[in-house]
């Protein structure tokens, strides 16, 4: 049966009592993962070219996204170890399978200290060889988004994990990203590397509801990650893109249908979704790589004075 991971990102808005709550409803929706951020904002960096963004003509080459706004919108929705310890255990009364995703290489330890039986590597670090090495070090499965990825990168990742249990996830770091330029041939591509593949959906849900998602899994998504939210839309940054506990258990009804009636559902909910279908081989557009360019680096590991980024062969010494 496909994998759901309910993607709870920081829709709790920092509030532990919201994501007890979360999890609670994930587990009873049928969900098989709770997926946490276990990012900090004291391992954002300031990098100059995001504090006003930069221009090359009428072509931009960098967003704006001065650092002290982000620093102090992200601060209040840190979750510390003692949070990621009850986060655990909250998962472990709800029924359902603790996972997170890891943002520097800094917090490896920390993480593999709490008994996941797998990890989530963002779209950004597909490419950061000495994060995925330690990664493979501590923990039986890697989840690993492939956005704003190059093709190169991708095959070079794969030749890292080697045998290691790993699973690609096709997602478009686009946000929202719209049916059309969801490239779902992707997953075939994907699958020249490894058996497990999948799709982290990041569609509008008010517009299009769980239909990628559902057409990802005809297509053969042995993963689908998808944002989750109790909240209402407008009260996280990421709730235009979550669904709500009812779409999250249809999500998960459609997973468990045979492909017959998988078919058939999407004949009748969705119809014709040759629009989602794309190419397997694809340039990044300009919006995913001013993503990647903002992205990849965004956190990263302190020593010191120093700063060591993911893909940094350097050693991280953690006191």
């Amino acid at each position: 049966m496909p994998t759901i991971i309910a993607e709870l990102c920081q829709n709790h808005n920092g509030a532990e009592s919201i994501l007890r709550e979360m999890v609670f409803a994930a587990a009873e929706s049928g969900a098989d993962y709770a997926k946490v951020q276990s990012m900090l904002a004291d391992d954002l960096t300031r990098r100059d070219r995001f504090e006003e963004g930069r221009w090359e003509g009428d072509t931009q080459v960098a967003i704006k996204r001065p650092y002290r706004p982000e620093y102090e919108r992200l601060k209040p929705m840190d979750l510390d170890d003692d949070a990621h310890f009850r986060f655990v255990e909250t998962c472990r009364e709800a029924g359902i399978k603790p996972l997170t995703s890891v943002f520097s290489r800094s917090r490896v330890p920390f993480l593999a200290s709490l008994g996941f039986d797998a990890i989530k590597v963002a779209s950004y670090d597909c490419a950061s060889l000495p994060l995925l090495r330690e990664l493979k070090e501590n923990f039986s499965h890697l989840y690993i988004s492939t956005g704003a990825t190059h093709d190169d990168e991708i095959r070079a990742a794969a030749e890292c994990l080697g045998n290691h249990p790993f699973t690609f996830l096709h997602c478009v770091t686009i946000y929202p990203t719209p049916l059309d330029k969801m490239h779902l041939a992707r997953l075939k591509y994907l699958r020249r590397f490894t058996p497990y593949v999948g799709f982290s959906d990041h569609s509008l849900v008010a517009r299009d509801g769980i239909k990628a998602s559902a057409v990802a899994l005809h297509l053969g998504a042995n993963v689908i990650e998808r944002h989750f939210t109790v909240l209402k839309p407008e009260e996280t940054k990421d709730g235009p893109v979550s669904i709500d506990p009812p779409q999250l258990a249809e999500l998960v009804r459609v997973a468990r249908m045979t492909t017959e009636e998988r078919r058939d559902w999407i004949a009748r909910e969705i119809g014709d979704f040759s629009q989602m279908i794309g190419t397997a081989k694809r340039s990044l557009s300009q919006a995913e790589l001013l993503n990647r360019d903002y992205y990849r680096g965004r956190f990263a590991s302190r020593v010191g004075d120093d700063i060591v980024y993911n893909w940094e062969d350097r050693p991280v010494i953690i006191p």
